[in-house]
């Protein structure tokens, strides 16, 4: 990869987020490999020339293809990973020890390990030690973006090339900036999942839109008091990796954990809305992993503790809406909540 310029990529994972953003890719012309899990999958995808199973209707464009082979993970300069955080580092395990070491590892996941509280920019380091690393996030419904809607994103990273990498995807539809506060950028997409369920079931149970804007804007103030203690930056939750993120994901009937809070609090169990959805949703692995990162830290996350409350400890909907309503009243600055 030279200063400005990246000549190949793959993109691991055929999710409706991976393929978009290696049709993204393939639109600027940077040949893109989509590594998939088997060479089934690779030819089906080969030769339908789109994932009719993800993003029907979405055309792949000549620089764009699939495949299954590990070896070509060691033959391109940029790699990013769209596959969900549970089995992030299992997918890791695999697929590391084939990257170039010179290759630039984005991720484009936005969670948080469930198990250690782990970024996933923290995995790719560890599985890849001197690859640069960065992450990718901001307000991105994949479906917008691959018909061609516009939007922005952010891409974030303490040593990675990032001029390359943003030329890589930047374009007259998708605007990229770029940050080095990749720990700011990373739990901001990762949190958003959290309050997005939270002003879905708001929806569903017809509280209003002075509740839903409460959702979000408090739910913007536990983000951010995490991030700080985490180290990131206070400004970068302003950005497209805080509050846009949250807008997109709080209001839009595309988003899907929006849809898991609407289903859930519509009557459906978890296990019951998952299936609905039929695909991830990374709010619900979120809620546990930022209540573990916030004990490490010494931070109240209310909202998030009481989607917690709901999802494992039985408690109705009404009964954490009241417990968040009757808290203490603070300031609105306050460090706690």
């Amino acid at each position: 990869m030279t200063a400005a310029t990246v000549r190949n990529a793959a993109v691991i994972g055929s999710t409706a987020w991976g393929t978009t953003l290696a049709v993204l890719l393939a639109r600027n012309n940077v040949p893109t490999t989509l590594y998939v899990r088997s060479d089934e999958e690779a030819a089906r995808l080969d030769h339908d020339r789109e994932n009719l199973h993800r993003l029907p209707g979405i055309a792949f464009p000549d620089p764009l293809r699939a495949s299954a082979d590990p070896a070509v993970l060691g033959a391109v300069e940029l790699i990013t990973l769209a596959v969900p955080s549970r089995t992030f580092a299992e997918n890791l395990a695999s697929t590391a020890r084939h990257f170039a070491p010179e290759a630039t590892l984005v991720s484009a996941t936005k969670g948080i390990e469930l198990s250690t509280g782990r970024r996933m920019s923290q995995l790719l380091a560890a599985a890849a030690p001197g690859n640069p690393v960065a992450a990718l996030s901001g307000p991105n419904l994949s479906a917008e973006l691959a018909a061609g809607l516009p939007g922005t994103t952010v891409i974030a990273s303490a040593d990675g090339p990032l001029d390359a990498v943003r030329a890589a995807f930047h374009s007259s539809s998708f605007r990229v900036y770029t940050s080095t506060d990749i720990i700011g950028v990373e739990l901001g997409g990762a949190l958003k999942n959290v309050i997005a369920i939270a002003a879905g079931a708001v929806d569903a149970l017809g509280l209003g839109d002075n509740a839903k804007s409460a959702i979000v804007t408090r739910g913007l103030a536990e983000i951010t008091r995490l991030g700080i203690a985490a180290g990131a930056d206070p400004l970068t939750f302003l950005g497209l990796a805080g509050i846009g993120d949250v807008a997109a994901s709080a209001y839009s009937p595309l988003a899907r954990n929006r849809r898991l809070g609407e289903l859930t609090a519509g009557g459906k169990t978890l296990d019951e809305a998952l299936a609905v959805l039929g695909e991830t949703a990374e709010g619900a692995d979120t809620i546990p992993a930022a209540l573990r990162l916030a004990g490490d830290l010494g931070v109240q996350m209310p909202i998030t503790e009481g989607l917690h409350d709901v999802f494992v400890g039985g408690v109705s909907w009404a009964d954490a809406i009241a417990t968040l309503m009757e808290r203490e009243p603070t300031t609105e600055l306050a460090a706690a909540d």
